[in-house]
């Protein structure tokens, strides 16, 4: 988040908001504060109020059942004591991450709250408590973690009707997006609007993006993020999907975050770089001292080979997400192999000096909640170090296939996921279990789904 500074009114909490946000409020009068928690699946609800009514030092509450529905809405009945109390949490704001909401009509503040029992106890299933539980881990061993993602999305025409595919958008040509056109810069320009206005609402909220991409399908864009604190990042990738979106629609498409939105075209990542420093030393532990790679560097991706495996839930939460891991080339590695700068493999070591050194996570679909597909990911890594685990050889060629691939359904890997005693220990079983049952309730709410492919090809032919 961008540096703070003071202005003329040192009582006034609006004086010590973030420069971006002063320069966005530009004198005007703030006139809403909105305070938001991201829910499971990753999106934003809180309370919006008018200005005059929040201060920094209140505490806000919402009811703890948000945490107990299906990404349709539905709640799920599971084994928590007086589960339907509707017990209220306590929502405390986190002034470090207030910012902008440019897309909003009146000048606009949002915040991110940490999300406390009325005992003043972290709330154990909130999503930014569990990566926070995550790092802090590292911290007790005396590191801390690095994280950049990267984000990939589809713009869209606006799909109004659930039944029909899903369509890329027209560009400034006229035409329909084109696949198939990585890296080009004309298919940038194509979408120049949205992009041009996504950069503007990240200006105002004072987010930084690294570098922009075409990616390979039709109308499908990559955001890089610059590396740093995986809770500050997550925050930003947070952030920054509330602004995609909102950039599109003020442009008359769709932003979507679907890992796999369009039949025959490549699906979206969020491709993960991770690397682990010493808090003393500030060095690189994935690197010796002559430059070579280190036993943590090694036991790192033995962790993540292992332990991952039993995770994929939480990288890849739901049906749709299996559609996008393939074997089939389209940069959605179905494997936990690693490699030196080969992306056929799950876990990508791209080329560098020494001193960023780092493992690439290329199995997270975009569709998942980026708190837990960062603290899932770190926890398997963690797991390796004090473990010690060690990776299988590394990959030499091309990897399509191998004796233990991926699941290919979220049941399969909730399956898994049930019986990872170790992970689900350091990710909080309160948070295991509760995460566990959702995602089962909402894998048998889409088995009693009939789809229009069923409709087109069974109805009349069997």
């Amino acid at each position: 988040m961008a540096k703070r500074r003071k202005v003329t009114e040192p009582s006034s909490w609006l004086g010590d908001l973030p420069g971006p946000f002063l320069d966005y409020l530009a004198g005007r009068r703030l006139e809403e504060v909105e305070c938001i928690i991201p829910d499971l699946a990753g999106t934003s609800r809180g309370k919006a109020m008018p200005s005059y009514k929040f201060r920094p030092e209140e505490t806000f509450f919402l009811p703890i059942s948000l945490f107990y529905q299906t990404i349709s809405g539905e709640y799920v009945n599971m084994e928590i004591d007086n589960q339907w109390l509707e017990t209220d949490v306590v929502l405390i704001p986190d002034m470090s991450t207030a910012t902008a909401v440019p897309w909003a009509d009146d000048p606009t503040l949002q915040i991110i709250c940490d999300m406390k029992t009325r005992d003043g106890v972290e709330l154990a299933i909130a999503p930014r408590n569990v990566l926070r539980r995550i790092v802090g881990l590292y911290h007790k061993m005396g590191l801390s973690p690095v994280v950049a993602p990267e984000m990939e999305f589809y713009l869209t025409k606006p799909n109004i009707d659930p039944n029909e595919p899903i369509e890329p958008p027209v560009g400034r040509t006229g035409r329909k997006g084109a696949s198939r056109q990585v890296y080009s810069m004309s298919a940038v320009d194509e979408y120049g609007p949205v992009i041009d206005t996504i950069y503007d609402f990240a200006d105002d909220q004072g987010l930084e993006i690294d570098t922009v991409i075409q990616e390979g399908g039709a109308g499908q864009i990559e955001i890089n993020l610059q590396h740093g604190d995986p809770l500050t990042l997550a925050d930003q990738v947070f952030y920054f999907k509330r602004t995609i979106r909102e950039a599109a629609l003020k442009n008359g498409v769709f932003a979507t975050f679907m890992a796999k939105p369009i039949r025959d075209e490549p699906g979206s990542a969020m491709h993960l770089h991770q690397s682990v420093v010493d808090m003393k030393t500030g060095k690189n532990i994935f690197s010796n001292e002559d430059g070579s790679a280190s036993e943590s560097f090694y036991h790192f991706i033995g962790g993540s080979q292992k332990y991952l495996m039993q995770g994929v839930p939480l990288l890849a939460p739901y049906v749709n997400s299996y559609r996008r891991i393939t074997r089939d080339g389209q940069s959605a590695p179905s494997n936990l192999e690693w490699a030196s700068d080969n992306r056929t493999t799950g876990l990508r070591v791209p080329q560098s000096e020494a001193d960023a050194r780092r493992v690439e996570n290329r199995v997270i679909g975009m569709d998942c909640n980026p708190y837990l597909a960062i603290a899932t990911s770190l926890a398997c890594g963690y797991l390796g170090l004090v473990n010690r685990v060690e990776p299988r050889p590394a990959a030499l060629n091309e990897v399509w296939e191998t004796d233990d691939d991926l699941p290919e359904t979220l049941n399969a890997a909730l399956d898994r996921f049930e019986d990872a005693s170790e992970l689900r220990s350091v990710l909080g079983e309160e948070f295991s279990q509760l995460y566990y049952d959702i995602k089962q309730a909402e894998n048998e709410e889409y088995r009693r789904e009939i789809s229009p492919w069923e409709r087109q090809h069974l109805l009349l032919n069997v």
